[in-house]
């Protein structure tokens, strides 16, 4: 989770890559679902649908990559594992920097673009 061009699908994507986890990324979701609604109760939405295909996954690994601004959004999906990306102060969405509620749960809190994959793998598994 974390503000947008944190670097959330970056990182997703590498992640899943080298543990062959299935992969949700939250702009696929809203293009598959024809809804980009960002109001409160759109964003909730969106939480409850990444969560729902997270548990319907068959996968070992599943990987969620979305923003999450709202504290209720990280409760709603209800991560085994949270990854806050903090490399940057504001987004490009203004309404989204405004919302945002920086998590007080986390597992993993990365401050900058100089990160290892195969270092967070580690410490994941």
């Amino acid at each position: 989770m974390g503000l947008p061009g944190a670097g959330k699908t970056t990182l997703a994507k590498a992640m899943a890559d080298k543990i062959n986890a299935m992969w949700f990324n939250a702009d696929d979701v809203r293009k598959q679902c024809n809804d980009w609604d960002f109001s409160h109760q759109g964003r909730i939405r969106q939480s409850q649908r990444m969560r729902d295909l997270a548990d319907d996954s068959h996968a070992k690994f599943v990987i969620c990559d979305f923003v999450a601004p709202l504290a209720e959004m990280r409760t709603v999906y209800d991560a085994d594992y949270t990854i806050w990306m903090d490399t940057i102060t504001e987004g490009r969405f203004a309404n989204t920097n405004q919302i945002f509620e920086p998590p007080e749960k986390y597992n993993m809190r990365i401050k900058d673009f100089n990160y290892s994959v195969d270092d967070i793998v580690k410490e994941l598994l």
